[in-house]
């Protein structure tokens, strides 16, 4: 009887002991809690975002650069002035004279990343010419790109950065335009498959 005492404990341990390593081994192997899930850091696990706070100043850089690089001119010269809204100058050809063109816009920027541009004011000289009519003339008369869409009768210019095409495939986002604040944020969506 001692025998089968000492058997069934030696069988006993060495069960505990292959037991013991199966379950060293089975957690060796299992993922730690830890674990960042790579495809849930970004916003579709297909894109890096960088995130991007400008000022007006640098953006009156960057826009006006961004005209006379591209020659956005067409048969009007014009620039763009970000104050507490959208100033757009410019001269028009009429005749043999040159009128100033003011345009005013109050931008928002949208849920979707674009951003739009509400007329507020305008002239041209001193005359008063309809909204509607001197943004068919812009949009007619400007070489713009195709993510820039004037739409004359709402009497707003909608700028579609989700169709703006830039180099690598990148994309921008505008997050936050309120110039009175100086508040203005655009995030960066860098494509990584």
């Amino acid at each position: 009887m001692k025998r089968n005492k000492w058997k069934t404990a030696f069988f006993g341990l060495a069960g505990l002991v292959i037991l013991g390593i199966v379950i060293i081994l089975a957690m060796a192997f299992m993922p730690a809690k830890d674990e960042p899930n790579p495809k849930g850091a970004y916003s579709n696990g297909k894109d890096v975002q960088f995130h991007i706070n400008a000022t007006k100043e640098d953006l009156n850089k960057m826009i006006n650069h961004y005209i006379k690089k591209e020659g956005l001119n067409g048969p009007v010269d014009y620039r763009v002035l970000l104050t507490d809204e959208v100033e757009l100058y410019g001269t028009i050809p009429v005749f043999s004279q040159d009128l100033n063109l003011k345009m005013t816009f109050e931008p928002e920027a949208l849920k979707n990343g674009d951003l739009v541009l509400r007329q507020k004011s305008i002239s041209l000289g001193r005359l008063n010419l309809p909204v509607s009519y001197v943004l068919k003339f812009i949009r007619d008369s400007y070489k713009l790109p195709d993510w820039v869409k004037i739409q004359p009768n709402d009497k707003m210019v909608y700028v579609s950065f989700h169709n703006m095409k830039l180099k690598s495939d990148m994309k921008v986002r505008a997050d936050e335009f309120n110039l009175k604040d100086d508040n203005i944020s655009f995030t960066l969506l860098v494509p990584t498959q």
